[in-house]
């Protein structure tokens, strides 16, 4: 019990005290975790799982959009339309349960996760 504990205070003080570039990472790391579950369950033809997985790539996707800073210029819109996107292309994944769908939204999110993170350690 106390070992649970202290990882729960740990995760918790993790996400406190993470700068906004790392939590942007953590966002990304989630949504890229949680789209690899989706493919092992339809892999599985686990459908409740795929869908839960999706689902919570769904809401990654939705926090990221709600955190955008629109006045930074046309970036933040860019990246608007790329997260709507990729949701869109996960509710029909889910749908049509089309793994190839969500390999390319896991590719994008690799491919900005990692954009990311050179971007920080140049600053």
């Amino acid at each position: 019990m106390y070992q649970n504990n202290a990882y729960n205070a740990y995760q918790n003080n993790k996400f406190e005290t993470a700068s906004k570039g790392d939590l942007l990472l953590m966002l990304y790391d989630g949504a890229i975790k949680f789209l690899k579950f989706s493919i092992i369950a339809m892999d599985d033809n686990d459908i409740e799982n795929t869908n839960k997985n999706l689902i919570k790539v769904q809401d990654i996707l939705n926090e990221l959009m709600s955190t955008l800073n629109f006045d930074a210029g046309k970036v933040a819109k860019n990246l608007y339309s790329l997260y709507e996107y990729m949701n869109h292309e996960l509710i029909q994944a889910n749908i049509k349960k089309d793994k190839e769908k969500i390999k390319m939204v896991k590719e994008m999110m690799e491919d900005l996760r990692n954009t990311w993170a050179k971007a920080m350690n140049k600053a």
